[in-house]
């Protein structure tokens, strides 16, 4: 009963299963592949200012919003260098796989790890910190909620999580119009907040800004610059996924990279723009996208649209690494460096293994920093600029080796691309490395290590089953079938069994560890009456142990057949009605199993007599 409620749950909640076949249709058009795969550089527009800011107006107070627009500016400028480098990654290796693929294959096995690594972490960041920063959205327009922002938070997720579960279209019906509604509310900010201040001459009212504590530094600068990055991250997850869309798959991985960075420029130049002129001051009870929004509206049914919809897109930011995390885990899988089980599809022809993993350590980085989007930004971004770095010096060395066509043009970009991204990388490590991000450096290098013990298991793992190549190659089967049932009475499940056992080999003989002398005997007497055709072992237990007799009756078995024969352990078994009735019974069955699995030449079978 217990398992039908729960099959019905998971068909409401998930849908039915879907053919193999099916997955040619679970495709992205590029509407749809914009929406998943490029939300999270997008709802950066909701925070990235915001981080440039925190950095600055503290230390140089007014100065700061000019030099936000600077620093924006470059950071845009960084974006354009990204796109032109991932449109030729899109070109060169449309099966995806993004800087993991493409440093292994140019630059080195071990630099793909990194790679690999460093984007695994990031995908797991950009889910803590979309959802997160979600969080902080409802609760600068409800703080009445303020208290609840990590339960908010992990329920969120567990949405995300269910949504993706759907399938790659599923998803992207549910969470496509959330996407574009964010673009559209942000877009109207934008237009008539920049409308009401030069054409219509409105002074906004503007909090008093902190006073200056130094001047302008270059260290200063990089170190917004490096907080403002964040608006990046996403970038490559187009590339990484160029299979997950509509044929022609390629064309229409770039047309997402083009539209990305189009919808960036306007968006996050605007809302910086914003921020300037209407003097948002960056505080824990309110975001920078809620003053403005504030400024230019009010408290209207408008200003709760934008904080809505900011809402939104900042959880759904997180798509693009459910979109990633799990077909980057797959590759990894199949190239031997993760566990084969994220390889497989689930019943939604999507990598399910890899969505739960991402969703239970998410939720536990929300818990462990306590919700606070804050504490989670500076280890953030880390990892996909590292990424980045790898990414682009790969192709680099790709350009010089093949020198295929236009290869002096494409070099230089990804040239470009590599000392670019290499020192934001530097920049962001040094700046955020006593914050935080020391966790990261940590942690990459831990799971570069981690994923070469799991290659060399698998490989051990081949090698000790690949059969060898030798002059004689037919397979000769000898040795005979020794069956031992265990019994620990007789009844209609051990005659099942024991006709079982007779039916695969005459060699059959029923153990039965007796801690009991007088049931042993009763039980002999009865044994002669119903099968006197199979032997009945009893073995005396003083010290009342069921396992242990049977595993030195088994080893002496051995020592008495021939190397080649093989001994098979049937435990019969019945299977009850109810999920509760197994707390009921003695779980036998399974302490055999666990304690003889590594016996050589020895199998353990169950035979289930079904009760009603």
């Amino acid at each position: 009963m217990l398992q039908q409620i729960v099959k019905r749950i998971k068909r409401r909640l998930i849908g039915d299963p879907l053919e193999t076949e099916s997955l040619r249709f679970e495709r992205l058009s590029v509407l749809r592949g914009l929406a998943i795969l490029s939300s999270d550089p997008i709802s950066s527009v909701a925070y990235a200012g915001e981080e440039i800011l925190i950095v600055l107006v503290f230390v140089i107070g007014a100065a700061a919003y000019s030099w936000l627009l600077v620093v924006a500016a470059a950071i845009i400028g960084l974006l354009g260098i990204l796109n032109f480098s991932y449109r030729q990654t899109v070109e060169a290796y449309p099966n995806g796989g993004g800087a993991y693929v493409v440093a292994r294959e140019n630059i080195g096995v071990k630099y793909g790890l990194v790679a690999g690594a460093a984007l695994l972490v990031d995908y797991l960041l950009t889910v803590s910190v979309s959802t997160t920063a979600g969080t902080a959205a409802i609760t600068s327009a409800f703080p009445a909620l303020l208290p609840y922002r990590v339960a908010i938070t992990v329920f969120m997720i567990i949405i995300l999580t269910i949504g993706n579960l759907r399938g790659i279209r599923e998803s992207a019906k549910i969470f496509s119009l959330p996407t574009y509604l964010f673009v559209f509310t942000i877009l109207i900010l934008v237009f008539f907040g920049l409308f009401k201040f030069y054409v219509l001459g409105v002074t906004p009212q503007t909090a008093s800004v902190p006073p200056v504590v130094s001047g302008v530094t270059l260290f200063l600068l990089l170190r917004a610059f490096a907080s403002g990055c964040t608006a990046l991250t996403g970038v490559e997850a187009v590339s990484n996924a160029v299979p997950v869309f509509k044929e022609p798959s390629r064309e229409n991985a770039k047309k997402v990279l083009l539209l990305l960075a189009f919808l960036v420029l306007l968006l996050f130049g605007g809302t910086s723009l914003l921020a300037n002129l209407y003097r948002a001051i960056p505080n824990p009870q309110e975001t920078v996208i809620s003053q403005v929004a504030a400024g230019v509206f009010g408290r209207t049914f408008f200003y709760y649209l934008v904080q809505a919809t900011t809402a939104m897109i900042l959880v759904l930011a997180a798509n693009t690494a459910y979109a990633g995390f799990p077909l980057l885990a797959s590759i990894l899988a199949q190239d031997g460096y993760a566990p084969r089980q994220l390889t497989m599809r689930g019943e939604r022809l999507v990598y399910s293994n890899g969505i739960v993993i991402l969703s239970a350590l998410a939720i536990l980085l929300v818990v462990v920093f306590r919700g606070d989007v804050h504490l989670l930004i500076p280890l953030y971004a880390v990892g996909v600029f590292m990424s980045f770095t790898l990414s682009q010096a790969g192709m680099f060395r790709r350009w010089l080796r093949g020198r295929e066509g236009g290869w002096r043009y494409k070099a230089v970009i990804n040239g470009a691309g590599a000392v670019v991204t290499g020192v934001v990388t530097l920049i962001i490590g040094v700046e955020r490395f006593a914050r935080g991000a020391w966790i990261v450096f940590i942690l990459i290098p831990f799971l570069v290590s981690l994923m070469l013990v799991v290659k060399r298991h698998y490989v051990s793992i081949a090698n000790q089953l690949r059969l060898e190549e030798t002059g004689e190659r037919r397979v000769t089967f000898q040795g005979e079938h020794h069956i031992i049932v265990p019994v620990a009475g007789l009844n209609k499940a051990v005659i099942t069994s024991l006709k079982y056992a007779r039916s695969l080999s005459h060699n059959v003989v029923a153990y039965h560890v007796s801690v009991d002398p007088d049931y042993g005997e009763k039980l002999r007497q009865k044994w002669e009456k119903w099968v006197p055709d199979i032997p009945l072992i009893i073995k005396e237990s003083p010290y009342r142990s069921i396992i242990r007799p049977l595993i030195e009756f088994i080893e002496s078995e051995e020592h008495a057949s021939k190397p080649n024969d093989f001994i098979t352990i049937l435990v019969p078994e019945f299977i009850v009605g109810k999920w509760w009735h197994h707390l009921l019974h003695n779980q036998t069955g399974f302490f055999i199993r666990s304690a003889l699995v590594h016996e050589k030449n020895v199998a353990i079978s169950s035979v289930p007599y079904r009760l009603r």
